[in-house]
Formats: C-alpha cells, structure tokens, sequence
C-alpha cells in the first residue's frame, strides 16, 4: 500500500485507493496531500487557541481554507504545489504559535501536527506516507473524524468563492479550525464526534448563505434562462471549475477582442445571472459534465481555463494538453498557472486571450438549447403558479436530484430514473448531476419546466431554502411532511457538506448514490441510518415505487 485514500465516491472498489487514485492522483501526491493537511492541522491547534485568547491572523485563515481548497478531489495534481504549501504552513505554525504564547496560552501534551518539524524536504517526503488516514485506528473514530474532515473541506471551497467577492464569516474559519484541530484529539467520545459532525452541518448552512448573498448581490438573483449548446464561427476559450469572480475578470477581458467564451461543466449556471448577460461573447455552454472532458477538450480546439477542481489529468499525447491553463486552487504539474489576483485588481488573462486568437472555432457536438435558472428567488418569484399547480394535483412530487455526475456506469440509473419518473413529479437539481438528465426533453406541467435547475453545487443552498418555503407556504410543521424526496447523486467533499446541511436543517430519509460513501464504517453508517433516515439506492423500478408512494 503506498497511498490510502477514500475521500471520493469513485474510490477504488468503494473501500479506498491504495495504489493510485482512480482520480488520477499518484501515491506522491496523495501523501502529500495527506502531510499538508497534518500541517494544516497543526496550525489549527495553535490557531484555535489563539483565538480564545483574542488573536485571530487573517493570513493564516486564508492559507488554511485555501490550502483545503487544493485537496479536495480533481483540484490539484502539482507536486510542487504541495511541498511549497507543506513548508509555507510550517512558518504559518510557527507564527501563530508565537502569538498565542504571547497571550499566555500555555501547551503541553500537543499532538505530533503542532511540534514535528522537518530539517530537510526530504524528511517531507518520508514522513508523509505515515500521517494520513489510517493512522486512527479505530474505525469509528476513523470513520467520523475523516467524515467531519471532508465537510471542512467541501466548506472551504463555499468559503473561498464567496472570499473572492469580497464577503467572509470568522465564525466559518473559527469553527473548520477547531474542527481539524479535533480531529487529532484522542480523548474525543464517538458522541462528541458525531456532535462535532452536526455542527459541521450548521456552519455549511452558513457558508452557503454566505455565497449565496455574496453571488447575487455582485452577479443580481438567477433568472429563467435559455443556454445555447451549440457554436460560433470565432476562436475561443472555455471556462471550467466553479469561480464566478474568475469568470468575471476574463469577460472583461475578452469583451471586444473577437474571442468568445463558453461555460463547461458546473460553469454552465453562470449564463443565469444577469450581470453576465450583457457580454456579447459570451456564447453559451460547450459538453457536459466534468468526466467527459477528455473527449469533448479536444473537439473543442481553444485554450481551457480551470478556475477549480473538477479537472481531470489528460493523457500524455492528449492534442489538448498544451491549451490548458489553471488558476486559483486548480493546479497540474506542465500546466501555465496563472497567479493570485492582485488586491484591488483583475487576475491577468492576456496569455489565454492571446492563446485563443491563433486557434480555430470550436467543433460543434451538439446543437439546441438547455433551460435554467430556478435558484430560490426564481422560484418564489413562482410560487402562486407552483402551489396552485400542487393543490391541483398536477404536481404530486418533488424530487430533489442534486449532486455531482461521475464515469461510473451505475450512475446510468439517474438518466433511467427521471425518464422514468411520474409525468406529474418534478426534478429539484443543483451541480453536475443535473447532466444526466438535462437533456432530455422531459417537458412541463403547465409552464413549469420539469427540471428545475438551481445552478452549481454551490447553488444547493437554494433547494433548501425552496423546500423551507414550501414548509412555510403550506402550513407544515415538519419540512419532512412536504411531497418532496431526496435520491441524491454524491461524488466529492462539497457535496459532503451539502448533505451534512441537509442533516442539520432536520431534512430526513435522503437517499444517495451510486454508492454509500466508502467512509462510514458499519457502526457510523448505522447511526446515519437510525437518526436520520440516509439510504442507499436500489433499482430504479424498485426506487420508483418506494419514493412515490
């Protein structure tokens, strides 16, 4: 075994990677993975302690949601990216521990993470195979830390999008630090861990509405929207990941200029927002879903710019290999990275424009429309329609299909699933999952499309808000007695956090697939199961019959 990892709904025979990441990650990346977040661990420690004495850094905020950011799955493949982090962090420690020390914070008996300092890179190297996750023994307490670990970092990720636009909550950096910090804290019970876990779930229900005030507020509340899918005769660049203030910087950089852009992936909700609305090379959406990036990146023939995760290593002969660029958290070893956004400015985008002047148009898989655009206000804004339409009983379900898609053939069940669905059932979506059935010509139910698209997995906050509404609208005392259900496609840490929101906000008897996340342990899976209702999927003509009752 020369890497251990399963933090990703793809992991290899749904136990764990051992070998290389089905991801795409080598065992040195994964281990160095593994020593940054010992490092950022360690840092927490000393930073928790800080603050309960008064002292909080912002610099090492910052470097702790944004060094998260880099491990979370398909984000960074840069080996460099790690060891410069792994000793960046170390000076962070020291700093932050001097400044606790200074307001009389007094330590003894600290874990490993806050004292092991390595003389030389190369002890970097040798010890990251020995910190990560299965140096807690004890499966359970495994199983919850690693749980509690990676709705963190699906926080980190919300965090840092809505820090990009200028709107930050201390609270949120307060508690992911005492939460890494716990996790290396022995004499912590199961129960303190599962209770550390739920409040897990009520910072994510803050992080959320922190980037959900913080996108509409700059970008104006999404709104119905039709997405061309189809091509322009001009040379382009197209714009991945999820970061909406990136995508902001190159349309104002590519306005003008003769060079179009179009959204990929999870980008795709950025044609909703009004404020993008008013750039006219702004063409519309080009393939589908992160996994298909290989085939579909080298029709496409210009450069490609990753804002974040949701990259996927190319082959080494892979025609679009020298086209793409990284920025932000999104990192892969050959890759040109183009830096920090400077205070006050615009990240500089002139090389990718550049790049894209000397390529021909993109080749045109497809043709036709896809519609969006029902985040919350969307919707409120159709309430009156919508609750005549339930009352009626034209509408006799919601079913909450959010999530991300992934390569698994198994994952074929959600296109079958919604194909199939009651002609009088409409899809609640949220993220990349939304591909598998977006497409599809599922129709209306007078006026109201059948797929509701709320946006990126970012945009889950909305599907919450939604469903509280209807509570409230209805007359509920119980969100659990609406006619909505919940068959949820999960992949990586954000949505992690999502689900760990749901959980807090006393939604119950979720259903996620394809598989049940290789990290809970039988005994963590359990409780999930007996206090909260989380299942697994089963066949779709069997699923069919149980959420439809």
């Amino acid at each position: 075994m020369s890497m251990f990892c399963f933090q990703c709904q793809e992991t290899a025979k749904g136990t764990g990677c051992t070998i290389k990441g089905v991801c795409g990650k080598t065992d040195d990346i994964a281990n160095l993975q593994d020593m940054l977040m010992y490092v950022l661990k360690g840092i927490s420690i000393y930073s928790t302690a800080a603050r309960e004495k008064g002292v909080e850094n912002d610099e090492v905020n910052h470097f702790i949601f944004d060094s998260l950011f880099t491990t979370i799955t398909n984000a960074n493949f840069d080996k460099n990216v790690f060891v410069n982090r792994i000793k960046k962090g170390l000076e962070m420690r020291d700093m932050i521990k001097n400044a606790a020390e200074k307001t009389g914070a007094h330590f003894e008996n600290l874990h490993e993470s806050a004292t092991w300092y390595p003389k030389t890179e190369t002890e970097i190297f040798e010890k990251a195979p020995t910190v990560g996750v299965l140096k807690t023994e004890n499966e359970d307490v495994r199983s919850l830390r690693e749980l509690l670990t990676y709705g963190i970092k699906g926080m980190a990720a919300y965090g840092e999008h809505a820090f990009n636009l200028g709107h930050e909550n201390k609270e949120i950096w307060a508690f992911m630090q005492k939460g890494l910090a716990a996790t290396t804290n022995d004499t912590l019970t199961v129960n303190d861990l599962v209770g550390l876990v739920l409040e897990c779930g009520k910072y994510g229900v803050e992080v959320m509405s922190l980037l959900d005030k913080a996108n509409t507020e700059r970008y104006g509340n999404p709104e119905i929207t039709k997405v061309n899918i189809g091509v322009r005769n001009n040379p382009a660049i197209l714009i991945s990941g999820h970061d909406l203030r990136d995508l902001e910087d190159l349309m104002e950089q590519t306005k003008g200029t003769g060079v179009d852009v179009y959204t990929h992936s999870e980008m795709l909700p950025a044609h909703y927002y009004p404020f993008f609305k008013k750039y006219d090379n702004f063409v519309g959406n080009y393939g589908n879903a992160w996994w298909k990036q290989k085939e579909e990146f080298a029709k496409f023939n210009g450069p490609i710019l990753f804002t974040t995760n949701c990259l996927v290593p190319p082959a080494n002969d892979a025609v679009y290999k020298d086209k793409v660029y990284t920025t932000g958290a999104a990192g892969f070893e050959g890759f040109k990275h183009i830096g920090s956004r400077p205070k006050d400015g615009k990240k500089d985008f002139s090389e990718i424009i550049a790049h894209a002047k000397r390529c021909p148009a993109p080749t045109e898989i497809e043709k036709g429309e896809i519609v969006g655009g029902f985040a919350h206000a969307q919707v409120f804004a159709l309430a009156d329609k919508v609750v005549d339409a339930v009352k009626s009983g034209a509408i006799k379900k919601f079913v909450v299909m959010a999530g991300c898609d992934g390569r698994m053939k198994s994952r074929e069940y959600y296109s079958e699933f919604a194909q199939k669905l009651p002609k009088d059932a409409v899809i609640l979506t949220a993220g990349c999952a939304k591909y598998r059935y977006n497409k599809l010509g599922l129709g209306d139910i007078g006026g109201i499309p059948r797929v509701l698209d709320a946006g990126q997995c970012n945009d889950s906050y909305s599907l919450a808000i939604i469903a509280l509404k209807l509570k409230e609208v209805f007359g509920l005392d119980d969100v659990n007695k609406l006619p909505i259900v919940y068959n949820i496609a999960w992949y990586e840490q954000k949505a992690v956090i999502v689900l760990l929101a749901l959980l807090y906000l006393g939604v119950k008897n979720i259903h996620l697939g394809p598989t049940l996340p290789g990290f809970l342990s039988p005994n963590v899976a359990k409780v999930l199961v007996e206090s909260f209702g989380i299942g697994g999927i089963g066949t779709v003509d069997d699923d069919l019959r149980k959420f439809m009752n």
